[in-house]
Formats: structure tokens, sequence, C-alpha cells
């Protein structure tokens, strides 16, 4: 096992600290795109770094709660990450869809809301905007609950996304939905929830004293606020920045930044033996 990393900053310090102190009660949250996982040109081909899933099995008998939280629809994130057959994971919880959607490993049930009928509508207004755009060379990946563009793939992946920023977030405007931006990624889904609205609700449903959440992308930025919320209310907590040369605003501000998901699985290993 590796040398468990000291994070950077005070607080990130304190977090940890207190995570060590008291795993029975500590919440860790992960995201998996980016995080977990290696971002790959098609996300139907995303799966967990190999290290991952045993050093989450590790951390899983020694924390309080383990959690995945994602912008994927949540069965999507269970099946490409494995998580249903790792014995060593069965009290995982996935939230997918910015934490709309549920998986529980101890019970195997997806809870999933009602489709927003905006969704539909993209779904069916994307193709034609895309060539209209001169982006008709993007992949569109369907989440269910929420439809994505990808400009990875494009002849010109940089460009392709910027000329699409704006139509996208006109078309998501018209039909009450969000657009969020990612790596190379531009997501139109419904309103209401994020990322740090999902880490807040699982640390009060588990009364979680310390919590450990690590992403890569902006949309993870919502969840670091929140970690930032939850210490000014007494919850000692430590943000991990799961580091690329595309995202940097998270590596600004992570308490703790580790070299992609190879990384994290170090992290998360040195993690479980530490404590």
């Amino acid at each position: 096992m590796g040398t468990l990393p000291e994070p950077a900053t005070a607080e990130g310090r304190d977090g940890l600290a207190a995570l060590r102190g008291a795993p029975e009660r500590a919440l860790v949250a992960v995201d998996f795109d980016g995080t977990l996982a290696p971002i790959v040109p098609d996300p139907e081909q995303a799966r967990a770094h190999p290290d991952a899933l045993p050093a989450l099995a590790r951390l899983a008998a020694r924390v309080g709660t383990l959690a995945v939280i994602t912008g994927r629809s949540a069965a999507a994130v269970v099946r490409l990450g494995g998580f249903d057959r790792h014995p060593g994971l069965s009290g995982l919880t996935v939230l997918g869809a910015y934490g709309a959607e549920r998986w529980d490993a101890a019970t195997g049930e997806f809870r999933t809301p009602p489709p927003h009928p905006g969704v539909a509508a993209a779904r069916e207004a994307l193709p034609g905007l895309l060539a209209e755009c001169g982006a008709a060379d993007a992949h569109i990946e369907d989440k269910g609950g929420a439809v994505a563009v990808h400009t990875r793939r494009a002849a010109e992946p940089e460009a392709s996304f910027a000329r699409l920023e704006e139509p996208l977030g006109s078309l998501a405007a018209r039909l009450g939905l969000t657009l969020e931006p990612g790596r190379l990624v531009l997501e139109l889904r419904p309103p209401g929830m994020d990322k740090g609205a999902a880490l807040t609700a699982l640390v009060k449903e588990t009364g979680a004293r310390s919590v450990l959440y690590a992403g890569d992308d902006l949309g993870d930025l919502a969840a670091f606020e929140a970690v930032a919320a939850l210490r000014a209310q007494g919850v000692p907590g430590v943000r991990v920045c799961s580091a690329s040369t595309e995202v940097t605003r998270l590596s600004e501000i992570a308490d703790l930044t580790v070299d992609g998901p190879p990384g994290v699985a170090a992290l998360l290993a040195a993690l479980a033996a530490a404590v």
C-alpha cells in the first residue's frame, strides 16, 4: 500500500484526521467518469480502473458509508463499473443523474424519477441542431433521464464544443432543462438536482460526521461547494481532485490533488490501510 498523502490545506488535514479518527461515522463519495474510470472516446467503453474496485472493497469494510455520485444513470454506472458483481461492495450506494436516481447494493433496487418531457424533446431536436451547427460528427449519448453531446470524437473537438455551447444552452432554456458543460461534453438534464445537493442529502441521511469527495469535472464543483458548506456547519471534509489537463478549476480549490483515476485508486487503497 502507498503512503496516504497529506492534504495541502488545513481544512483538508482536519477533514482527513476526522475521517481517520472515526471511520465508522465517515462518508466517502466519488465520481465515476474521470475519477474511478479513465475518460474514453466512447462512454459505453468506460470501465473502472483495475485498482479501483479492490480499493473500494477494502474501504467499504472500514468506513460508515461508501457512495458513487455520477451524472450518468445509476443503471449504466452499476453495469459499467461492475459494482453489482463484486461481493465486497454489498453496502455501496450509487446516486445517478446527479442524485435523482439511486441504487443500493444491499437490495439491488433502482429508484428513478418520472421522465422529464424536455429530455425527450431535446433527444429529438439534437441531430438536426448538430447538423445546423456544423457538428454532425459529435456523439449523442442517451442517458435515459438526460442527453449528452460529446465532441471528443469530432474532427475538431474543442472547436465543435465551442460552437455548440450557445445553441445547446438556448435549447436547454427553451425546454426547461439545465445545460451542464464538462470535459468535451455538454449535457442537457432536468433542473433541481446537482452533486452538491446529493452529497448533502446523503450526509444528512447517514448522520456522517466527516466526508471525503473526489471528482474531476465541472459537475463536481457543486459537491466541492457542499463540502465547504458542511465544514462551516461543523462536519469536517476533504475535497479531492482527480487531475486532468482538460479541467483545472477543481485542482485550484481542492484540498488534495491526485493523478487521475490511478491516483484516486491509490488514494482509496492508502486510506483503507490507514483506517
